[in-house]
C-alpha cells in the first residue's frame, strides 16, 4: 500500500473511531452521525477492495478494451456515446459536463449527449473478473458521488419535473427519488433549498385520503431519507406543506407510510429549533394515537419522535394532555417496548400532571414490581427515576412506597446491587422516606426479631 493510501486509511480509522465513540457514549446521537460513520466505514472497505483489486491486476493485466480511455481503470458501468466510443459512465459524464459535450476521442461536439449502457461489454467484464478471481470494483458513481454534482442535478430536476405530470409518471419518479435519496448523500444535499422541497411536494394536496398509496408511500419515504441531512431537517420543518403532509400521513395510509411519517418527524426533531415547530403543529396528538394502535414498527417510530420532542419542555405538557401516560403504562403492562417506553415515561414524569396520571392508573405498584422482578439495568434505572419523581411530587404515595420497602426491601437491594444511576435514585427515595440507605439493606423486613434479640442481650 502506498504512503498516501496508508495516511488516508489512518485518517479514516481515526474519524470512524471518534464517530463510533460518540454514538456509543451518547443516548441522543444524531442520525447524521450514524450516516457519517457508515460512510467512513464504506470508504475504508472501498480502499481495501481497491488495494486487493490492484494487487490481483498486477498479476492479471486488464484487457485494453475493458479499460476506460479516460481513467485507464477497469470499467464498472460502460456506456456508449452517439459516436460509438465506450467509456465508464462517471468519468465520461464528468468530462461532458466540463468540456461542453465534446467527445474526448472523436473531438467533435455531440448533438445529443445520450449515454447508452453497453450491457454486452459489462457482461464480458463481469465474466473476466470471475475467471481471474478479481472482485469487480464498486462503481465510482457510488464511491465518489461528489464528483457528479452536475449529473445529479440534471437527474434530480428531471425526476422532480415528472412529479407534475400524469400519475404513472409521478409514481415512477417518486420511487426513483426514494431510492436515490436513500443511497446517495449528494442527492440529499441537493435538496438543501426550499425550491427543491417545494417541487417534491407538487403532487400533494390538502388531505391524503385520495392519494395513490404507492405514490403516498414513496413521497413520505423520500422525505424521511432527505431528512438525514441536517440542513434539510430545518428546511423541512419550516415548510408548512411538508409538516401538514406528514401529519395527514400519520392519520391515514398504510402502516409503513404512517411509520415512515413518524420516523421523518423523529429525524427532524433532532434539531432543537424543530422541536418547537413540530410541537406547535399538532403532530403530537397523532404520534400518541399511533403509539396506541399497537403495530410494533409504528409504535417504535412514534415513541422515538415523542422522546426527542419532549426534550422541549412545552412538548411534555402537550404529550401528557393527549393521554400518553395511560397509553404507555398499558403497553408496558403488556410487555411491549418496555425499555423504550420507560425512557419516554421518565421524561414525561418531570411534569406534575404526568405524575398525577401515573398515580391514578396504578403506576406506583407497577414500578415497584418492575424494580423487584426485572433484571435489565436500564429498565430498572428508569423505573427508579420515575418512582423518585413520584416521591418528590406526591407525598401521599410515600407511605405506599415505604410499606413496600418494609415488606420487601426492594429499594435497599437496588442501592446494594443496582447500577450507579439506579443506586443514586434508590438512595434518594429512601432518604425521602426517612430510611437510612446504609443500614436498611441489612434489615429490609420489620425489625421485630432484632429488637427481641437486643433486649435479651
Amino acid at each position: 500500500m502506498a504512503i498516501a493510501e496508508e495516511e488516508q486509511v489512518s485518517a479514516l480509522k481515526q474519524k470512524l473511531r471518534e464517530l463510533v465513540e460518540s454514538i456509543v457514549d451518547r443516548d441522543d446521537y444524531t442520525v447524521h452521525a450514524a450516516d457519517k460513520a457508515i460512510h467512513a466505514l464504506s470508504a475504508l472497505k472501498d480502499l481495501k477492495c481497491t488495494t486487493f483489486v490492484s494487487t490481483n491486476m498486477e498479476h492479471t493485466p486488464v484487457p485494453l478494451h475493458f479499460r476506460c480511455p479516460l481513467s485507464d481503470h477497469l470499467m464498472t458501468d460502460p456506456v456508449i456515446l452517439t459516436t460509438g466510443q465506450t467509456f465508464d459512465r462517471p468519468f465520461i459524464q464528468k468530462w461532458l459536463n466540463e468540456v461542453n459535450g465534446v467527445c474526448p476521442q472523436a473531438k467533435e461536439v455531440l448533438s445529443l449527449c445520450i449515454l447508452t449502457p453497453n450491457f454486452l461489454l459489462q457482461g464480458m467484464i463481469s465474466d473476466w473478473c470471475k475467471e481471474n478471481g478479481v472482485d469487480l470494483p464498486k462503481p465510482v458513481f457510488d464511491i465518489h458521488d461528489e464528483q457528479l454534482t452536475e449529473a445529479h442535478r440534471h437527474r434530480l430536476r428531471s425526476l422532480l419535473f415528472k412529479l407534475s405530470l400524469s400519475l404513472p409518471e409521478q409514481k415512477e419518479a417518486a420511487q426513483e427519488l426514494r431510492q436515490l435519496a436513500k443511497r446517495m448523500s449528494a442527492i440529499r444535499t441537493l435538496f438543501g433549498n426550499s425550491q427543491m422541497i417545494n417541487l417534491l411536494m407538487r403532487p400533494v394536496s390538502p388531505g391524503t385520503a385520495s392519494m395513490d398509496p404507492d405514490l403516498h408511500d414513496n413521497l413520505i419515504a423520500t422525505l424521511l431519507n432527505i431528512s438525514i441531512n441536517d440542513t434539510n431537517k430545518r428546511l423541512l420543518a419550516e415548510n408548512e406543506k411538508v409538516i401538514s403532509f406528514l401529519i395527514d400521513s400519520l392519520k391515514s395510509g398504510t402502516v409503513q407510510t404512517r411509520s415512515n411519517a413518524a420516523a421523518a418527524l423523529s429525524s427532524m426533531s433532532s434539531l432543537d429549533s424543530n422541536k418547537h415547530i413540530i410541537g406547535k403543529s399538532g403532530a403530537i396528538k397523532y404520534l400518541v394515537d399511533l403509539l396506541e394502535e399497537g403495530d410494533p414498527l409504528a409504535m417504535k417510530d412514534a415513541g422515538s419522535a415523542l422522546f426527542k420532542l419532549c426534550f422541549a419542555r412545552e412538548n411534555i405538557a402537550r404529550t401528557v394532555r393527549e393521554g400518553a401516560v395511560q397509553i404507555i403504562l398499558g403497553k408496558i403492562v403488556d410487555h411491549v417496548l418496555v425499555d423504550e417506553l420507560l425512557s419516554l415515561l421518565a421524561l414525561l414524569a418531570t411534569h406534575s400532571k404526568a405524575v398525577e396520571a401515573l398515580v391514578n392508573h396504578g403506576g406506583v405498584r407497577f414500578l415497584l414490581d418492575i424494580l423487584r422482578e426485572n433484571t435489565v439495568e436500564r429498565i430498572k434505572e428508569n423505573s427508579a427515576v420515575i418512582l423518585h419523581l413520584i416521591c418528590y411530587h406526591d407525598r401521599e404515595k410515600r407511605e405506599e412506597i415505604k410499606e413496600e420497602e418494609k415488606a420487601n426491601g426492594t429499594l435497599s437491594r437496588l442501592v446494594q446491587n443496582g447500577s450507579s444511576r439506579a443506586k443514586r435514585k434508590a438512595s434518594s427515595i429512601l432518604h425521602c422516606l426517612g430510611i437510612d440507605p446504609s443500614t436498611s439493606h441489612n434489615n429490609p423486613l420489620p425489625s421485630v426479631t432484632t429488637n427481641s434479640a437486643s433486649s435479651s442481650n
